[in-house]
């Protein structure tokens, strides 16, 4: 079929993408090749029914994105929109929508990808991804079912605030005690794109100097496509790793904070 094999896509983790900043119809999001500025849309809920509940994502949404990495051309979009729109999205919009009440308005991310500056000119992301709220963010592939919360690449003001608070021993304890809190619960939670030395200003033998180290921290979790996927459990799966995400989210919100050079920016 010339579609890659399971084995070789097991445990990667496609289309990771997490804000930065965000705007009514745009996001700043950082991927495995930087930062990037994504136009996004609020879910479509023409036509919603509250009384029909998420149910997961059945077994063509997984199909399609195992199509869309063997052939990433128009004539396959084009051929296999109905699916995309109906079996991914669709399922997509109704899992934001539940989840608005508890986490905030959700915002996907547009299909395309911008191949400006890239040499893969491939037209289309392998992967439907949305925010959820200021710093959750879901993503399906045929990878499976992602789900993060956190910073995952914070602003020079912001990782200058992150950094003190890190140090100082009464927040920084209590950083310790949420990360492994949230470890013991069985998700992923560690600093992003470490230096390899302390960063300047600060002892290398700091206690808490792996903290010290990261430029950003998220909660992550990724789950391979089983029949569960197809049921109400996926989000039951999504809402535990946000709600475990939330004592770090009130850690960030109160010692880091939002870029005050990108308010400045975008006013």
């Amino acid at each position: 079929t010339g579609r890659p094999s399971r084995e070789l896509r097991r445990g990667q983790c496609r289309g990771e993408a997490w804000l930065l900043l965000c705007s009514v119809d745009r996001f700043t999001a950082w991927t495995p090749g930087g930062p990037e500025t994504h136009r996004c849309a609020l879910p479509d809920l023409a036509g919603y029914d509250p009384a029909v509940a998420f149910r997961g994502w059945p077994a063509e949404a997984i199909e399609f994105f195992e199509g869309l990495e063997a052939d990433n051309s128009k004539s396959y979009w084009q051929a296999h929109n109905k699916v995309y729109e109906q079996k991914v999205k669709r399922p997509m919009d109704e899992l934001l929508a539940e989840l608005e009440g508890e986490f905030g308005p959700g915002r996907l991310f547009r299909p395309y990808r911008d191949v400006r500056f890239s040499k893969d000119k491939s037209p289309y992301k392998t992967n439907i991804a949305a925010a959820v709220g200021p710093s959750g963010y879901v993503t399906l592939s045929a990878d499976g079912l992602g789900v993060g919360s956190g910073m995952y690449m914070m602003a020079p003001d912001q990782l200058e605030r992150f950094r003190n608070a890190v140090a100082v021993d009464r927040s920084g304890r209590a950083l310790t005690s949420v990360v492994s809190a949230i470890r013991e619960k069985g998700y992923a939670c560690a600093v992003n794109d470490s230096l390899k030395t302390a960063p300047k200003g600060y002892p290398k033998d700091h206690p808490r100097i792996d903290l010290l180290r990261g430029k950003g921290i998220t909660v992550w979790q990724l789950w391979e496509p089983e029949a569960w996927l197809g049921t109400s459990k996926a989000k039951e799966r999504v809402v535990s790793v946000l709600r475990t995400a939330a004592p770090l989210n009130e850690w960030l919100t109160e010692h880091v904070g939002d870029s005050r050079a990108a308010a400045h920016a975008r006013a």
